[in-house]
């Protein structure tokens, strides 16, 4: 396994819910002891989420999970201590994992994560399209990753959540276009 990621149990009971959140009802899909998605519903990737067979509605699995979205979107926390168990393919839990380690406010490149995983610059767009594939929005941080230009490029959430995301940390590349605009 990958990175800070809990092993997958395909056997185990999935449990599903939807919180509230500034950027829209967010659907949370995972097992007692894991996270295993959350989609942003009414986004690109929200409307087409396949939830494991047998899954169950209960929001008591998914408490520490909301409140920490909840103090996330207030500004009272910048970091998640949630025990998360994406699927993927090993690289897209390679590019997930390293995905973990882009702080709070911070955002780079698709060449850089690219960089940082050991990969040639001309990875770029196979790192973009696992970045896409990313089951765990939010707390694993695919919006701070942007365009070698400084430019908002692809989210599954919508552009527009990706911004309100990034201006919520005060990330650079927003603070650059606000002062564009002036």
């Amino acid at each position: 396994m990958t990175g800070p990621f809990v092993p997958p149990d395909p056997a185990a009971q999935h449990y599903c819910t939807q919180v509230g959140s500034p950027i829209g009802e967010l659907l949370l899909i995972g097992r007692a002891d894991a996270l295993t998605g959350l989609y942003m519903l009414g986004g690109p990737h929200g409307s087409n989420v396949q939830r494991p067979p047998g899954t169950r509605r209960d929001e008591t699995v998914f408490a520490a999970v909301a409140a920490q979205l909840e103090d996330y979107f207030d500004g009272r926390r910048s970091e998640f201590d949630v025990p998360l168990s994406p699927t993927g393919s090993p690289f897209q839990l390679e590019v997930w994992a390293e995905l973990t380690r882009i702080p709070y406010g911070t955002t780079i490149s698709y060449g850089e994560l690219a960089r940082r995983i050991g990969k040639p610059l001309s990875s770029s767009r196979a790192v973009g399209a696992a970045n896409g594939q990313n089951p765990i929005s939010l707390i694993v941080p695919c919006h701070r990753v942007i365009g070698a230009d400084g430019s908002l490029t692809g989210y599954g959430g919508g552009l527009d959540r990706k911004e309100k995301l990034l201006r919520l940390e005060e990330a650079p590349a927003m603070i650059a276009l606000d002062a564009t605009l002036f």
